[in-house]
């Protein structure tokens, strides 16, 4: 069974930067759709930034565009996202989840019902 595990949230001041950690189970994740998910108290689950490595589409929610950015290292088991320039309103429990291989979808988006499994998420905390 597939089960993303999330690490590295924490605190960090405004305007900071932060890097969270994505593997799934130890699964080469090429060609795989990977999505990190954001979650505040009180508001549903949105997606920030989801990678469709079957085709490369890539998706940014507004608000992070141009801040955060996905890759993966060599071994391609590990998913990251990169965070910078972080604000108070980034504050949540971050997720990522795992979708289908291979898939070719046009356009791309962090639509949930293209992801089966979601990680507990991690939380990260921007103090002003």
């Amino acid at each position: 069974q597939l089960q993303p595990v999330e690490s590295g949230g924490g605190v960090v001041q405004s305007g900071g930067s932060l890097r969270l950690s994505c593997v799934v189970s130890g699964l080469r994740l090429d060609r795989y759709a990977i999505g990190w998910f954001r979650q505040v108290p009180g508001k549903e689950r949105e997606g920030i930034v989801c990678k469709n490595y079957g085709d490369g589409s890539i998706y940014y929610e507004d608000s992070v565009e141009g801040r955060f950015t996905v890759s993966r290292d060599a071994s391609k088991t590990t998913v990251f996202l990169q965070m910078k320039d972080v604000q108070p309103d980034d504050t949540g429990v971050y997720s990522c989840a795992i979708g289908g291989r291979d898939t070719v979808a046009i356009p791309w988006d962090c639509a949930e019902w293209r992801f089966r499994a979601w990680g507990q998420g991690t939380q990260v905390t921007v103090s002003p």
